[in-house]
């Protein structure tokens, strides 16, 4: 049984619909990796298949295969089982009882008005045809927040709006039944630049969907010919010409990869000068990225030999994540007189 007196729940996961990239990288797994090494913290980090499937329903197989890639990703990074829950979110079904409870506590229009929502819809090709599922999900996402009973989930900048769509459905149940949930907190990245890394175009977030991405299991020649094919400074066209750093997605992959910031600082101003030329900053870059990935790619392709072993890590982890949700269940149910046979 799973001791959580005295402990801080961090709650996070990812959508499994493919591969982990470098934004999950610097944005996420890093700092879970260093989150489970503190005694205060207890870390759940989950795969939400059932969030995937808001918008793959007709390509389950996809979001199966990507369970085992993503585990792989979460355990080639550093992520010990012994000291992080891992599961998945279609093996614990009080997550869907608990998203039912707070569905009748969230209207339609404010969910149509959540900014990450719309964004996100942006990207898809529902037209008129949005399913209700991925409409709903920041309420299924609330559930498994709540059912953990986090006090700090992990994100991005753009998914701020989904944690306080979670704190409204806390603070309007707790309001109605008793003071029953915890409202979480957003817990951002210490590092600016990594907490929305570009892809590699310099015009997006980096995106396994607009395939701008690079995977943290990419070869050592598909890393490169990405970073050789990476933004720049487009007005830097001739070695001599001064450059510009801002928005400039080399750089700002630099800055968030580079350790020897003195050598970082003299090729800021060295290319801001001019005589700098892109190819040897993406060089430079591409030996970082290299050295960085490939304790990381040598540990998943040992992974890879053993599959059993992912299952088993996966099945451990949901049911100890199942008999914590179900304690909450309970007192959900117990607060909205519903424990008929208590």
């Amino acid at each position: 049984m799973l001791d959580l007196k005295d402990k801080k729940i961090l709650l996070t996961g990812d959508r499994p619909s493919g591969k982990l990239h470098l934004g999950h990288y610097v944005g996420s797994l890093k700092n879970r990796v260093k989150f489970q090494e503190n005694k205060n913290y207890q870390q759940f980090v989950f795969l939400a298949d059932l969030q995937a499937l808001t918008d793959h329903a007709k390509d389950p197989q996809k979001i199966i295969n990507s369970v085992t890639e993503v585990t792989l990703d979460y355990l080639s990074v550093g992520l010990d089982p012994s000291k992080t829950v891992l599961f998945i979110q279609s093996q614990i079904p009080e997550l869907c009882e608990l998203n039912m409870y707070f569905l009748n506590l969230v209207t339609i229009s404010r969910l149509q008005r959540n900014p990450t929502v719309k964004e996100e819809l942006k990207h898809k090709s529902f037209g008129e045809s949005i399913p209700a599922g991925f409409l709903t999900y920041p309420v299924s996402q609330a559930a498994d927040i709540t059912a953990f009973k986090a006090n700090y989930v992990p994100v991005g900048e753009d998914q701020l709006p989904l944690i306080e769509q979670t704190r409204e459905i806390v603070r309007s149940f707790n309001n109605i039944y008793g003071k029953t949930l915890i409202e979480p907190e957003a817990l951002l990245s210490e590092n600016d630049v990594c907490k929305r890394l570009p892809g590699i175009d310099g015009k997006n977030k980096m995106s396994k969907t607009l395939g701008n991405a690079i995977y943290i299991s990419d070869e050592p020649d598909v890393i490169k010919s990405k970073v050789m094919s990476m933004f720049t400074d487009p007005d830097h066209i001739k070695i001599s010409d001064p450059g510009k750093i801002e928005n400039n997605a080399v750089f700002i992959y630099l800055d968030a990869f580079c350790q020897d910031q003195e050598k970082l600082l003299e090729l800021k101003e060295h290319y801001q000068r001019g005589g700098l030329g892109d190819i040897k900053v993406k060089q430079y870059l591409n030996e970082i990225l290299q050295e960085e990935l490939r304790p990381i790619r040598e540990r998943r392709k040992e992974l890879e030999k053993n599959k059993d072993y992912l299952y088993e890590v996966l099945k451990k982890g949901s049911e100890i994540a199942r008999s914590v949700a179900s304690k909450t269940l309970f007192e959900v149910k117990d607060a909205m007189g519903l424990n008929y046979n208590k």
